[in-house]
């Protein structure tokens, strides 16, 4: 059974930075697909970023493109999400999810069926 935990979350001034990890176990991450996806205060979740783990493909929200990275560290059998210039509209619980099947679609969730618990990310304007 695939487990995720997710580390990192904390509260950020607009402008500023913050790296979530997620931590896998139960299965190697470079045979898995590895997605970031958040969910907003009164709204649905929605994709952040995802990963092919195996040969590094990613695609990336148009939110977060050119600010958030999705990168993975196979000794740590971890991904992470490296986000700057986070603005209000950031703030959100962060998920990691991840899946043993190869989905092209690395941004839809029922591509997903391993969740993490989240973490709060909160950024003051």
């Amino acid at each position: 059974q695939v487990q995720l935990v997710e580390s990192g979350g904390g509260s950020v001034q607009a402008g500023g930075s913050l790296t979530l990890s997620c931590a896998a176990s139960g299965r190697t991450i470079s045979t898995m697909l590895m997605g970031w996806f958040r969910q907003a205060p009164g709204k649905a979740r929605e994709a952040v970023a995802g990963r092919h783990c195996g040969h590094g493909r990613t695609q990336y929200s148009d939110s977060a493109k050119g600010r958030f990275t999705i990168s993975q560290d196979n000794a740590k059998n971890a991904v992470y999400l490296q986000m700057n210039n986070l603005n209000y509209e950031d703030t959100a619980i962060y998920y990691c999810a991840a899946s043993g099947t190869d989905w092209t679609n690395l941004l839809g969730q029922e591509s997903y069926n391993h969740w993490g618990q989240g973490t709060q990310v909160t950024v003051s304007s």
